[in-house]
C-alpha cells in the first residue's frame, strides 16, 4: 500500500467517504469515520505489486479464482475501507452494481515501504481480520526479496516467510499458486546488490 496522509476529512459517514472518494482523482481509505489520501508509490512499489499481479494472473488462467490490482477498494466488516496492492477472490461479491467494492477477498497483499510498515503489520493486519473469507495476508518486503505469510487457523494465524531472489513459496488458501521471487523482484536491484557490483 502507499503510505496515509493525514485525514482530509473527518468524522464522516462511509456513505459520504465513497461519494467524496469515487468523485476525486486520488484514491483515499477510510478509517473509523476519517479518510486519508494515499501518497504516491515509489518505483520498487509499484514494480514489485505489477509483478506479484502478473504472477498471479499467470497462474489462475481459467479458474475460478482471480486477481484484483490495487484499483479494488475492499470493505472491512465494520464498514472501513482500503485498497491492496494486490488480492485475490474467488467467486468475487461485490457490494453493488458498481463493482467497486469488494466484500469477499481470500487473500490480500501488501508491499512494505518505512512509511507503511508498522501500519501494514499492525492495524491494517488487525483490520483485515475481520473479513472472515480471508485465509491468508501476504507481505512483500521493499528492501529484500521477502515475503512473509499470516495464513488463518482456528486458533490464530500460522507465520511463514521464505527470503533470496531463488526462493518461492506456496498460498495454502488457492491451490497451485507458488509465488516465485526472482520473478516477483526481477526489475528490483537492492541497495547491497548495487555495493557489490561496485566493487566487483
Amino acid at each position: 500500500m502507499s503510505a496515509l496522509l493525514a485525514p482530509t476529512h473527518t468524522f464522516i459517514s462511509p456513505e459520504e467517504y465513497l461519494e467524496i472518494d469515487r468523485a476525486g482523482e486520488r484514491k483515499s481509505e477510510y478509517f473509523d469515520g476519517a479518510m486519508f489520501l494515499m501518497a504516491g508509490a515509489s518505483r520498487d512499489h509499484i514494480s514489485i505489486s505489477i509483478e506479484v499481479a502478473a504472477v498471479l494472473r499467470n497462474q489462475l488462467r481459467g479458474m475460478p479464482c482471480r486477481p484484483f490490482n490495487s484499483d479494488t477498494r475492499v470493505k472491512i466488516p465494520n464498514k472501513n475501507f482500503c485498497f491492496p496492492d494486490v488480492s485475490i477472490a474467488c467467486d468475487p461479491q461485490w457490494e453493488d452494481k458498481r463493482f467497486d467494492i469488494l466484500l469477499n477477498p481470500v487473500v490480500v497483499f501488501e508491499v512494505l515501504s518505512p512509511s507503511n510498515e508498522s501500519w501494514d503489520r499492525g492495524g491494517k493486519f488487525r483490520e483485515y481480520q475481520r473479513i472472515s473469507s480471508l485465509r491468508e495476508y501476504v507481505l512483500v518486503s521493499q528492501d529484500k526479496p521477502l515475503i512473509e505469510i499470516y495464513s488463518r487457523r482456528d486458533v490464530g494465524w500460522l507465520y511463514r516467510a521464505v527470503e533470496g531472489r531463488e526462493a518461492s513459496i506456496a498460498l495454502e488458501s488457492v491451490e497451485g499458486v507458488v509465488l516465485p521471487l526472482h520473478e516477483i523482484y526481477e526489475r528490483v536491484v537492492f541497495e547491497d546488490e548495487t555495493r557489490q557490483d561496485s566493487n566487483s
